[in-house]
């Protein structure tokens, strides 16, 4: 089971390079970067987690960019978003975005994507209805597909639509970077399974884990799919044990993301002594 790490990247974090060093030395798969372009003063939408929204929402840095950076000082590490709000940037400019990173880093890119849960960040970039976000969601994710892997790509959605052009360069990766879908509710999880590469829940949002993954597998199913098409990324906000990583290999679970916890973000100095406990255990599961 391959294990990844998760930042949320904010001015008060170790520098992308340096925290990508200590990644890979200690055998972590990936390193994983979220996405806020900004945060609208006078928001609305509740903080899903319940309670204020913590404060390095406010301060996160560009994904791509930081990437970018991670990737130059590395060779194995994959570079992952966890997840990247690709509704709220306009469509061209996120596929050159992503397939330059994938390029530059050899095939490295990850995507984990997401619908968002702030309706006026989304409101204030998207001209698209808030209540349409899963099906714009899919056409954004269809409309990158076409851009990386046609030579003259054209598209025409319910949402998205623009008529035959040149987009350069072409992913490193063939199809594309792997596009992962978190998503919890109903509606998103049968998302995942009918045209995600990937499901990447988040475990405190899973009520039942094992029963969650039984649902999944059988919506894969219904499409014709298996955990072989679209496997499962599971992001742990609850910092898990030895056991717990092997009991969700025994699930089925083909990677486990960790980060700081909650209470810790912005706060350096329980990041790298966190690698280092999470680096012994990848050391002990061979």
């Amino acid at each position: 089971m391959k294990i990844g790490f998760s930042s949320m990247n904010t001015q008060f974090d170790p520098l992308p390079a340096e925290l990508a060093s200590a990644l890979e030395e200690r055998g972590f798969e990936s390193l994983w970067m979220g996405e806020h372009s900004h945060i609208p003063v006078n928001r609305r939408s509740p903080y899903p987690a319940g309670g204020e929204m913590p404060e390095p929402y406010k301060h996160m840095r560009d994904p791509y960019v930081s990437l970018m950076s991670a990737a130059a000082v590395t060779s194995r590490l994959r570079l992952a978003t966890g997840i990247a709000l690709l509704m709220e940037r306009d469509v061209f400019s996120l596929a050159k975005s992503i397939a330059t990173l994938d390029t530059l880093s050899e095939g490295r890119v990850l995507i984990g994507t997401g619908v968002g849960w702030n309706r006026e960040e989304f409101e204030n970039v998207n001209r698209c209805p808030w209540d349409k976000r899963y099906g714009v969601m899919r056409e954004t994710v269809a409309a990158l597909r076409t851009l990386w892997t046609s030579d003259e790509p054209e598209f025409e959605g319910e949402h998205i639509h623009f008529d035959a052009v040149w987009s350069y360069p072409k992913p490193a990766q063939k199809s594309g970077p792997p596009i992962l879908f978190g998503a919890m509710g109903a509606m998103g999880v049968r998302h995942s399974a009918q045209w995600a590469d990937g499901w990447l829940p988040v475990d405190i949002a899973l009520p039942d884990i094992a029963e969650s993954i039984a649902g999944y597998r059988q919506l894969l199913g219904e499409y014709g799919r298996t955990l072989d098409d679209a496997p499962i990324t599971l992001q742990c906000m609850v910092r898990p044990s030895r056991d717990d990583l092997l009991r969700y290999q025994d699930l089925g679970i083909d990677r486990v993301v960790v980060g700081v916890e909650i209470d810790k973000w912005g706060q350096a100095d329980h990041l790298f002594p966190m690698i280092d406990e999470i680096g012994t255990i990848i050391d002990s599961l061979g």
